[in-house]
């Protein structure tokens, strides 16, 4: 039997444990990194834009002037505004909208306020949005009437479709959320 001279050569004390410090420090540098990839290199599922439909609770033919529905994303799904500041720079998700019929015109908004975050509601007959957290005050075609908010609500984009009762909307699926 025919031994190659690198099979022959014996193990040292010495070269066990070099190799096994290397094996040690490279198993612990791969379990720190990996983690860390994740955010510097996402998957691509999660990053490509896709439209996804909403069904409403009412028909966009029906809604009177002044009057809003609002909506939520779906499941693993957040809408991408596309317009606005402070915490509603383009590009961040948000989870919630309405839709508005202003001067016989639809607007899609984000219901994420932009001072720092929060959902922000409108109350019943009322022709604002109110921030229940800090109090921030939005008209109907999101502009700031009152702050602590200095910039606009975001838009989303959308389109109407076939039916009445649906919109379709940009976003990303963000699987674990939802």
């Amino acid at each position: 039997m025919d031994q190659t001279p690198a099979l022959r050569r014996p193990v040292t004390r010495r070269n066990f444990i070099v190799w096994w410090l290397a094996g040690l420090l490279t198993a612990f540098t791969v379990a720190l990194l990996a983690p860390i990839l994740v955010y510097i290199y996402p998957p691509a599922s999660s990053t490509q834009k896709q439209k996804k439909t909403i069904t409403l609770t009412q028909s966009l033919a029906n809604l009177q002037e002044g009057q809003d529905v609002a909506f939520n994303a779906p499941p693993e799904f957040g809408f991408v505004m596309v317009a606005g500041g402070g915490a509603n720079y383009p590009g961040k998700i948000s989870f919630n909208g309405f839709v508005l019929n202003v001067q016989n015109q639809l607007i899609v908004l984000s219901a994420t306020c932009s001072h720092l975050g929060c959902t922000i509601t409108r109350p019943s007959g009322a022709s604002l949005f109110l921030c229940p957290c800090h109090g921030s005050e939005f008209n109907l075609v999101g502009g700031v009437v009152h702050g602590p908010a200095e910039a606009p609500l975001s838009h989303f984009n959308w389109q109407q479709t076939n039916n009445p009762n649906q919109i379709v909307i940009e976003g990303v699926a963000l699987p674990g959320v939802g």
